[in-house]
């Protein structure tokens, strides 16, 4: 087993509470990716939304990627260039729409360039927790039908997000995948799309595969990908404060994401290489 890229996930897991990249996984992360191994983030938000994070890290040569919308998009940082687009038509959007009204709960419709509010719903936490990337408020009733969107997402405090998730009616689940990408955040996505599907593309497009992989995630979104590298015979790290599906599903558990944890492990496995 070679490890030839390091995926990683952001909230609660790169990222500290406050949301920021520590100087020590900064480091540490740099250095490997100047060593030639692939660091590559991978999370529901769009690019430019990360953006920032990408160029912290260094991860702006012409064949570093980012997996963006949790699988539903990979992208070549630099040029942009698509390698992998899975989105959906406006054609089952109603539904969700439909549940999030009988409710009272918000709703945010994303494409894969912009979000749109429904200003005839619950009032959204969402605009408050992506930035750089442009907001459209609306009805439901003026949202575009031409469009290719890339998920669904109610987004409100936890104890709304956690009913809103168990009371999901099985005509939803029929045709989205729904998944909890943070406390307060339920995301629908198209079917069969998720950060394990993703980060396969982006390994048929290297000639690599998930044994070549060591992942760090903590969250729902996250369980597709840490089952895919540790049943691949790669190496899937959960974070300490991870819940419970992921870390038992991991090949390694390491200390929290305010504890460094990612540094922590990579300098242990990498130990002759930082």
């Amino acid at each position: 087993m070679t490890i030839k890229m390091i995926a990683l996930d952001l909230d609660n897991t790169l990222l500290d509470s406050h949301k920021k990249i520590s100087v020590r996984n900064e480091r540490d992360l740099r250095a490997l990716h100047e060593q030639g191994i692939k660091v590559v983030l991978c999370t529901g938000r769009p690019i430019n939304a990360i953006w920032p994070l990408i160029q912290q890290l260094g991860l702006t040569n012409d064949d570093d990627c980012t997996i963006n919308f949790n699988g539903g998009l990979v992208v070549e940082n630099n040029s942009k260039q698509v390698l992998f687009r899975q989105g959906m038509g406006y054609e089952n959007i109603h539904r969700v729409y439909d549940y999030c009204k009988q409710n009272h709960y918000p709703l945010n419709v994303l494409d894969f360039e912009s979000v749109y509010e429904m200003t005839d719903l619950a009032e959204s936490g969402y605009s408050g927790f992506i930035h750089h990337i442009q907001y459209h408020h609306m009805p439901f009733s003026q949202l575009p039908h031409d469009k290719e969107y890339s998920k669904l997402i109610i987004c409100t405090n936890v104890d709304v997000v956690e009913e809103a998730q168990q009371n999901v009616p099985q005509t939803i689940k029929d045709v989205f995948t729904v998944t909890r990408s943070q406390p307060y955040v339920l995301e629908f996505l198209p079917p069969q799309v998720d950060k394990a599907v993703g980060l396969q593309k982006l390994l048929d497009h290297y000639g690599w595969d998930f044994s070549n992989v060591m992942s760090f995630g903590d969250g729902d979104n996250d369980l597709g990908m840490t089952k895919a590298v540790d049943g691949g015979n790669g190496v899937a790290v959960a974070m300490a404060n991870g819940v419970d599906q992921v870390r038992q599903a991991a090949t390694k558990v390491t200390k929290s994401n305010d504890e460094d944890g990612v540094a922590v492990f990579l300098e242990d496995y990498f130990a002759t290489r930082l």
